[in-house]
């Protein structure tokens, strides 16, 4: 008799037990999902049908209000919370981003955060992006500036992602990483000037031979089409001289042309494109203003005759150098007002103007292949003061296109 009322009692208080861990559990589950702060351990511990139908917590600072302009600001020491990777966190960095691995004593550059006058960017979460991609694909397109934004987003988001639950892939022309629970994509498309070129192969190519194809987009148009947001930039390419030569209506009618001319017209071919081949209603479209570039020291610097090499910090300010062109602005600002369909403009160009200190200098590449000892010795003439070292500026671009990428998200809801 004793050793059954024992029984029962133990089994009473385990049910009871049972009991109390069952509603602690059930108000921690509830006040998990009513909480911003979504931690990636509970989201993979859920079943995936859940996972696929979670929507976007967005809250005030999420927005970014119609009077907000990101383009205008100034750059913040902050070393707490920039960067928001590292290299060493994240494999997909190419060597050409690579500046640490490459040799550059100092990550001062890694750490200056983007303050726009009178607002504040939302905090990057890259659950909350993996959640908008969901079953969704985001294209980069345009040249190697617009790669290292794309290895730049890869990098913000795959820390997030478990091993075995991502993947990256090159294919002629393309780059693709894939988040694949979230059945989502992050793409690179090569297309330097966007118009069809003889430069279009990803790795078999020259700047110094440029010849562009001004009416012809249809190649390249086959791959962006039903692509559910299209990111394009095109600049560099076009500025290495003044004149280009160009064909229009017939691959055998070569003239050279001023390279703002061809540009205008290369901007009227692509537009045509978007109105004939994106759906509004499914898809947004982003172009990138130009990335500038710092090849003479004496225009932040009076006197001096360098370049970006040794640069630790950003110019203060009011600033704009020879490496971006007011023109090809005005051209792209015609282009985007006379369009039938609502394309984002994201006016980078003026936050990177003041960043002279963020280039790969000679901690990158020259054509693939690593500068030697002797190159780097003589950053006169083999500093790149165009690309850009990863992390660094080309993540607060990604911020930006983040914020708009939320905003459109929450519209669509």
């Amino acid at each position: 008799m004793r050793r059954r009322t024992t029984v029962q009692s133990l089994i009473t208080v385990a049910t009871a037990l049972l009991l109390i861990v069952g509603t602690a559990r059930s108000l921690l589950d509830n006040f998990t999902l009513k909480s911003n702060d979504r931690q990636i351990f509970q989201f993979y511990s859920e079943p995936e049908v859940y996972r696929q139908r979670r929507p976007v917590f967005a809250s005030s600072k999420d927005q970014i209000g119609e009077s907000c302009n990101v383009s205008g600001g100034k750059w913040i020491w902050d070393n707490k919370t920039y960067p928001v990777y590292t290299e060493e966190s994240c494999p997909y960095l190419s060597n050409q981003t690579s500046c640490q691995r490459n040799g550059r004593p100092d990550s001062f550059h890694q750490k200056w955060r983007w303050q726009p006058d009178g607002c504040n960017l939302p905090w990057f979460d890259p659950l909350k992006l993996l959640d908008i991609l969901s079953g969704k694909r985001l294209m980069f397109i345009g040249d190697s500036i617009q790669r290292g934004q794309f290895e730049s987003m890869v990098c913000m988001v795959q820390s997030v992602i478990p091993e075995g639950k991502k993947s990256f892939q090159t294919i002629p022309t393309m780059e693709i990483f894939k988040a694949e629970e979230y059945n989502a994509s992050i793409e690179f498309y090569w297309a330097p000037f966007i118009v069809e070129s003889i430069s279009d192969h990803a790795t078999n190519h020259t700047v110094l031979k440029r010849l562009v194809y001004l009416d012809s987009i249809t190649n390249q148009g086959k791959s962006w089409q039903g692509v559910d947001m299209l990111v394009f930039e095109s600049y560099a390419w076009w500025m290495y001289h003044k004149k280009i030569n160009k064909s229009y209506g017939s691959s055998d009618d070569i003239k050279e042309y001023n390279v703002t001319t061809a540009y205008r017209w290369a901007l009227e071919t692509w537009a045509n494109w978007l109105e004939s081949n994106i759906n509004p209603l499914t898809q947004k479209v982003y172009f990138m203003s130009m990335s500038p570039k710092h090849l003479r020291s004496w225009e932040w610097k009076p006197g001096s005759n360098e370049n970006c090499f040794n640069e630790s910090y950003p110019i203060q300010g009011s600033y704009w150098g020879t490496g971006s062109s007011f023109t090809i602005m005005k051209i792209i600002q015609d282009i985007l007002q006379e369009l039938k369909i609502d394309v984002t403009f994201l006016n980078i160009t003026q936050m990177s103007e003041y960043r002279k200190d963020a280039h790969t200098s000679v901690y990158g590449e020259r054509r693939g292949i690593p500068l030697t000892k002797e190159q780097r010795a003589d950053p006169k003439k083999f500093a790149d003061c165009m690309h850009w070292c990863l992390p660094g500026v080309p993540d607060t671009w990604n911020e930006i296109l983040y914020a708009h990428l939320l905003q459109n998200h929450r519209n669509f809801l």
